[in-house]
């Protein structure tokens, strides 16, 4: 089988820069691995999404129409929530967009990217509706993979895990990126087609960008840049949770008391924001109030401009020296660029990559958890441990960066076979 046309199902936009680190870095090892080949990216707003990648054409990106999920799979999972007995009688069907279809009928792979779309995170029918988008791929006889994803749990259902479970047993190849979901599957009876890798994100090459208009004074004497990625996310889940302020009073309090008790200076990052400029899931507005709130900007404390994409904002964080990061591709962005980090925890993988990198969940910090003093103690911690954490990054981000090519080379056998 010659690879020609390869489908990337799992994302639909850019403006998580996640999800653009998930495309790129998975078009950098295809091409290392297969040489030119065509990858189709669905997306919502393909002029956006394009102007955000620059020479992606030249790659062989070509962003197709993405498809809004049938409504089917919101009445099928609401009826499953509602009433159990129905859950135990339907599974996922393939029941998709005629152009979603022809899309993957084109196409001689199916990988299912998105890092954690098998899991409850965004309900059960998103669950089910990826799902049936591979299961359509696999009834054409084309290959279909979950591509370095972390999975569940999905214990508080066990119905939808033991569908989930079968579903990905007839995957060519399940792909994971994390210890924790590898334990986790292996629970469930999936092992025989799971591989282990690292994300593929530890594969995106920096883009260089001019810091120096934007970037806070470094007062020197070992002070350095902390990057701050707290977020739109973290801050609504604090609401949902029944703290009206979120998190805002309490970063204020930690990067006010930063600045007076140390020779430290803080960035703010942001890692999603929608291309459209939407209120909604947007970091760089969240990041614009949190500065407000600080007081506005000072020589030590700024924000990264909007509009960054993926790539650049990875070069931003290769420029810090620490991390504090909610989102997970902002964190691997300062893993792979050995950035000591803490991980501010909203679901599992977070602790699964923790582990895998320090061989313990030491620098994460739940969200629950979240106050001034806890990112007082979680940096003091990143201070104190920094030279074994450099030193604990020689030794295992030369082998992380092949795990994260490691997808391709399995690919790559699946097409020999």
């Amino acid at each position: 089988m010659t690879i020609k046309t390869i489908y990337l199902t799992g994302q639909n936009n850019f403006g998580n820069r996640g999800c653009e680190a998930l495309v790129r870095s998975t078009v950098t090892v295809l091409t290392e691995q297969f040489g030119p080949i065509k990858v189709l990216v669905p997306s919502l707003d393909p002029v956006r999404d394009a102007a955000q990648w620059p020479g992606c054409n030249e790659l062989g990106v070509e962003f197709v129409q993405a498809y809004g999920m049938p409504r089917i799979f919101s009445k099928v999972a609401g009826a499953c929530q509602k009433f159990n007995w129905i859950h135990r009688l339907i599974k996922p069907t393939p029941n998709l967009d005629a152009g979603l279809k022809r899309d993957i009928e084109r196409s001689d792979i199916l990988l299912s990217v998105g890092g954690d779309n098998i899991s409850l995170d965004y309900g059960l029918a998103s669950l089910y509706y990826f799902c049936a988008i591979a299961d359509y791929a696999l009834s054409l006889g084309k290959p279909a993979l979950l591509w370095g994803a972390s999975v569940g749990p999905f214990s508080k259902n066990p119905i939808a895990e033991g569908n989930v479970a079968d579903h990905l047993k007839r995957m060519s190849l399940v792909t994971i990126r994390e210890s924790r979901s590898i334990e986790y599957l292996r629970g469930i009876g999936v092992s025989s087609n799971v591989v282990p890798v690292v994300d593929s994100a530890f594969a995106m090459v920096p883009e260089a960008v001019n810091i120096g208009p934007w970037w806070p004074v470094d007062e020197g004497g070992g002070g350095g840049v902390l990057g701050l990625n707290v977020g739109w996310l973290i801050d609504s889940i604090r609401r949902r949770n029944g703290s009206p302020d979120g998190v805002v009073s309490e970063v204020v309090e930690f990067v006010q008391g930063i600045l007076a008790s140390t020779n430290m200076s803080i960035i703010l990052v942001p890692h999603v924001s929608p291309l459209n400029g939407d209120a909604f899931n947007n970091d760089e507005i969240f990041n614009e109030k949190l500065m407000q709130a600080c007081g506005g900007v000072n020589p030590r404390l700024s924000q990264v401009p909007r509009g960054f994409n993926a790539a650049q904002l990875k070069y931003v964080i290769s420029k810090c020296r620490f991390l504090i990061g909610a989102r997970t591709h902002a964190t691997i962005a300062a893993f792979s660029t050995a950035v000591p980090t803490i991980s501010i925890a909203y679901s599992v993988k977070a602790k699964g990559i923790n582990r895998d990198l320090f061989g313990h969940e030491r620098y994460v910090l739940e969200t629950p958890s979240v106050s001034a003093k806890t990112l007082r103690e979680s940096l003091d911690l990143l201070v104190a441990e920094e030279v074994g954490i450099r030193e604990q990054y020689d030794s295992v981000l030369p082998t992380a960066r092949i795990n994260a090519r490691k997808g391709a080379v399995r690919l790559s056998e699946i097409v020999a076979r």
